[in-house]
């Protein structure tokens, strides 16, 4: 991995956990996948789960304006999250998925979030102890 896509990568992941902080809405931020297990190439994409109280407040034209995130791409629905798809300059991609906290219930533990959440997760902001409780569930 080069430097400095580690580099701006870390910048990101900075920037997000000070984003969704500030944001009133926000009961969670985690980042996924390559990056959070400590796998991820140049080409990995960078996956974000963004739990919101209020999901209906992010769009392709809101979260764009976010220039941190880049240029959006596409979008997609999968069920309890949707997928918002940015790519930066550099032609690093972002995943963006946004959902309601219930994406982390424990009660039962859904088998998507399961399968991300096995698949490596790492908090960047967890305000109620959400992520980590998803984390604990799933450790079993």
């Amino acid at each position: 991995m080069s430097i400095d896509r580690h580099q701006e990568v870390a910048a990101l992941l900075d920037w997000a956990g000070r984003w969704a902080g500030g944001r009133g809405d926000v009961a969670g931020l985690l980042l996924a996948g390559s990056w959070a297990r400590g796998a991820a190439r140049d080409d990995s994409d960078v996956d974000l789960v963004l739990l919101s109280d209020d999901p209906s407040v992010y769009d392709a034209a809101s979260l764009e304006e976010e220039s941190a995130l880049g240029a959006f791409v596409t979008t997609r629905d999968w069920g309890p999250v949707t997928e918002w798809r940015f790519v930066r300059e550099s032609g690093l991609e972002i995943e963006l998925c946004v959902g309601t906290p219930d994406w982390a219930s424990t009660s039962p533990v859904d088998a998507g979030t399961r399968r991300v959440v096995r698949d490596g997760v790492r908090p960047l902001y967890d305000p109620r102890g959400l992520i980590a409780g998803i984390v604990d569930a799933c450790a079993g």
